[in-house]
């Protein structure tokens, strides 16, 4: 499982140009779900990303959690996190998993986060083309990959 988090001032998702969901200071998250992950990985991500201190005190040091700043958080699914591109110029999407795999570990991963915060998580629309908009603050953007922890 892969995450792009984003420190962001706001963010949305636009949908058939209807928003969808929005937040304002929080996490953007892009979520790749793929064959093989399992709920080990989304604790591991939860914990990860729900204790990661990326927004500054008061020394302008980045020393607090979203928690700490009672930041708002919105997961979008993004298959394309599990793109590889050894081969050509076209990336292979083979190892991103199907519909009925990803979409319940999408939504685990949504309500553990949510649990872990103590807060509703915004989401996408899973497979709908959507627009996301986002103001990265900073910018901090943070790349996590429970197959691979360093």
């Amino acid at each position: 499982m892969k995450a792009v988090i984003q420190r962001v001032t706001h963010s949305s998702v636009t949908v058939d140009g209807k928003i969808i969901s929005s937040i304002g200071k929080g996490m953007m998250i892009l979520l790749g779900v793929g064959y093989g992950d399992t709920i080990d990985d989304i604790s591991w991500l939860v914990r990860k990303i729900s204790q990661m201190r990326i927004f500054p005190d008061e020394n302008d040091v980045m020393n607090l959690s979203v928690m700490d700043v009672g930041g708002e958080v919105l997961v979008v699914s993004q298959f394309t996190l599990m793109a590889s591109c050894k081969k050509g110029n076209r990336p292979s999407y083979i190892a991103a998993a199907t519909p009925d795999i990803a979409v319940p570990l999408y939504e685990s991963f949504c309500k553990e986060l949510s649990s872990a915060i103590g807060k509703k998580v915004q989401t996408g629309e899973f497979g709908a083309d959507m627009k996301v908009e986002l103001l990265n603050d900073g910018p901090v953007t943070i790349c996590l990959d429970s197959k691979n922890p360093v």
